[in-house]
């Protein structure tokens, strides 16, 4: 006998509807590159500095222009005090200042010294040309971005290949504008540069009272530093980042401000991993962040490797994300990121949806002519827009007493990062990420004055990780319920120890990460960029699940149940499950207990049609038993309860023994055999057969009939 004539009741739409599952099943096992902030390998600092104190002392360099009547309407509204200081500054300054910031730090010959930068804009037009000679023929690895990647050597030989003021080696030097407020002194890199300061290798170094915009990459760099404040300074308008300091410890950011930033407004990447090993209880953090307002960028915080962050008393508003903590990008020291702490601050309307500047065309024009100055901002990497606090794989992470409310999306957002997406191979660091994460007595829905302000859900959860916490009563999340916070940090009430996400939240996040701003490429089927209905994966997901089952289950009512009372009624059940998981699916930006219901009537449907099979296939009865009984503890586990103690989430399960159930569904329904009649279970309590195809049935009581024996293909 044929292939095909074996298996007569499976229809070619049913093939390649198994066939489209498995394809998009295969999604899971690979992930697609990510790209993000690169430099040259540098090690954390040995931890022995110090943050730098202000000095109040006349500075020993002064930095001005030479246009005087200028100079004197810009001071002209200044308190008299500092207008007459600045006057006097002035004068020092014409006899024996320099013309450009740079020009000064060249002259910094010891340790200790103070530059005074006066109001104007400083352009610092000699380092603008383009490289020449030896620097124009630099041999050194490129970024994804494409921007080469140098050493420290090669930045000395060649300060201006990326930077417009390089400060290179440099101990306990302060730079301060002299002005009003840090917009009375402008350093603008016009696009032309990759960083406008650039602080590399300089321990103790001190900002104050300036501005810095419009480059490639980002307006203010520290890097390797042990030792420096950034107070009272603004960063905007840059391809990558306002603030980035990398790699560095004993750092203070305070009254600061950013916006307009393709990725993040402040960016402590790779800080000192001081605490690393430790619970939540730790002597120091290595960066202080507070009194700073960072908004309208992609995301108003960022930490790749951002560990052991202190960010308290802050603001982030109007970014598509608030603040974001992950292990998801190769080469940063101190992989996977662990102990940041955040506290008392604003975190609310992070809505904003800057995709379309992508989708259009505009972010693939050069910088200069976007419009970052008039609200313009190209997002760098995927970014789920409506979300107030990110965690894409990190560890032992506080979030307590912040007022996290307004967003569209969701307040809290958990997801694990599996180690080989930051380049580690080793199986027993894939689930290192994820654990640990408190998020306890914060205001949620609600504005400092107590006004509402709900967010769509207030905890999105993968299901990853060990005891992860929240604090009692989320106003909505996924799953339905998550384990608790006890009054003391590390008690737990209902932890999970899941080893692995659920199965669509993860293709969610696989699909949403295909994204790539230089090619303009917004991944198809993901709403973060503006998939709805249908187009979504999720959705998706669920239509090809459900078309198989529908196809396999009505086939099998067909042939095998439609004379059972109890099989019709469980297959009208199923059939209702299976349209409102398509249903629920397409509800993305509320936590909505269709889902769950979805669960339970399919659990039911395959209870059901496994006890109206058990006399008639016994093996596929067990199975399909199992199989309802499975569906059921998942709605349980998604509604309820997180199921402890199991290394994977019922769905998982669930899933492989559906596979295993619909290919044998296929087998007992292209079995010759007849419905079962209207009775017991089975529709018949003695287990009628079918008449054999080549004549009528003997005529003794089918309860005499003796079970034929199995054969070779015959699952039961």
């Amino acid at each position: 006998m044929s292939w095909t004539r074996r298996f007569p009741a499976v229809p070619a739409a049913l093939l390649a509807a198994l066939a489209a599952l498995l394809a998009f099943l295969s999604l899971l096992v690979a992930a697609p590159p990510a790209s993000a902030h690169e430099e040259r390998p540098v090690a954390l600092p040995d931890g022995s500095g110090s943050v730098p104190r202000h000095r109040d002392a006349e500075p020993d360099l002064v930095v001005c222009k030479t246009d005087r009547p200028a100079f004197e309407r810009r001071v002209a509204g200044f308190p008299e005090e500092l207008k007459q200081r600045n006057l006097a500054l002035f004068e020092r300054c014409e006899k024996n200042g320099y013309r450009h910031l740079q020009e000064a730090v060249d002259a910094v010959d010891r340790p200790g010294m103070n530059i005074a930068i006066l109001p104007g804009l400083y352009e610092e037009e000699p380092s603008l040309p383009k490289p020449t000679g030896e620097c124009a023929a630099l041999k050194a690895p490129n970024s994804a971005l494409g921007y080469q990647i140098l050493s420290y050597e090669q930045q000395l030989a060649c300060r201006h290949n990326q930077n417009l003021v390089a400060i290179l080696g440099k101990t306990d030097l302060q730079i301060e504008g002299t002005g009003a407020s840090r917009l009375d002194v402008v350093i603008d890199a016009k696009y032309q540069k990759l960083n406008a300061i650039r602080a590399d290798k300089s321990n103790g170094i001190y900002f104050r009272n300036f501005t810095a915009q419009r480059t490639t990459f980002n307006s203010l760099y520290v890097l390797a530093g042990d030792g420096f404040v950034i107070d009272d300074v603004l960063t905007r308008w840059n391809d990558e980042y306002g603030f980035l300091t990398f790699a560095s410890d004993h750092g203070l950011y305070k009254n600061c401000e950013s916006y307009g930033n393709g990725d993040s407004g402040i960016y402590p990447g790779s800080a000192s991993n001081i605490n690393d090993g430790r619970g939540y209880e730790v002597p120091r953090y290595s960066i202080e962040i507070t009194g700073c307002r960072s908004h309208h960028n992609m995301v108003g915080y960022s930490g790749t490797a951002g560990d052991s962050v202190w960010v308290h008393d802050s603001e982030f508003d109007q970014n598509m994300g608030g603040a974001s903590m992950d292990s998801a990008f190769p080469g940063h020291p101190g992989l996977p990121q662990n102990h940041a702490k955040f506290e008392r601050n604003l975190i609310h309307d992070n809505n904003q949806d800057y995709y379309p500047f992508v989708a259009d065309g505009t972010c693939a024009k050069p910088p200069i002519e976007r419009g970052y100055e008039q609200g313009v901002v190209c997002p760098q990497i995927s970014m789920p827009p409506g979300t107030g606090i990110i965690t894409a794989g990190g560890n032992w992470n506080l979030y307590e007493n912040n007022w996290v409310y307004g967003h569209r999306r969701a307040g809290f957002f958990l997801s694990a990062v599996p180690a080989f997406i930051r380049g580690e191979e080793d199986w027993g660091k894939q689930t290192d990420t994820s654990h640990h994460n408190r998020y306890a007595g914060n205001v949620l829905g609600k504005d400092k004055s107590g006004a509402s302000r709900p967010n769509g859900m207030d905890v999105w959860w993968d299901g990853q990780g060990r005891a992860n916490c929240w604090q009692d009563g989320p106003d909505g999340s996924t799953p339905g319920t998550v384990p608790q916070c006890g009054d003391r940090r590390g008690a737990v009430s209902g932890a999970s120890a899941r080893l692995v996400g659920e199965p669509v939240k993860l293709a969610q996040l696989l699909v949403c990460a295909d994204y790539n701003v230089q090619a303009r490429k917004l991944p198809a089927g993901c709403d973060w960029y503006g998939a709805r209905g249908a187009a979504r994966v999720e959705t998706q997901l669920a239509a090809a699940v459900a078309a198989v089952l529908l196809l396999v289950g009505g086939v099998l009512w067909w042939r095998r149940l439609r004379g059972s009372r109890l099989g019709t009624a469980a297959s009208l059940l199923g059939l209702a499950g299976l349209v409102l998981d398509v249903a629920g699916s397409t509800m993305p930006l509320t936590a909505t207990p269709v889902p769950a219901l979805a669960l339970l009537l399919t659990g039911l449907w395959w209870t059901g049609v496994g006890l109206a099979l058990r006399p008639d296939r016994p093996w596929f009865a067990r199975l399909t038993l199992l199989l309802g009984g499975l569906t059921l503890l998942d709605a349980f586990d998604k509604a309820v309860l997180m199921i402890p103690w199991i290394p994977v989430g019922p769905a998982w399960i669930r899933g492989l023994v559906a596979v295993l159930w619909v290919l044998w569904a296929v087998i007992a329904s292209a079995r010759p055999g007849a419905p079962a009649r209207p009775g017991g279970p089975g529709g018949d309590p003695d287990g009628d057969r079918a008449p054999a195809p080549d004549g009528p049935a003997p005529a003794l009581s089918t309860a005499a009939t003796p079970e034929p024996p199995a054969t070779a293909g015959d699952p039961r």
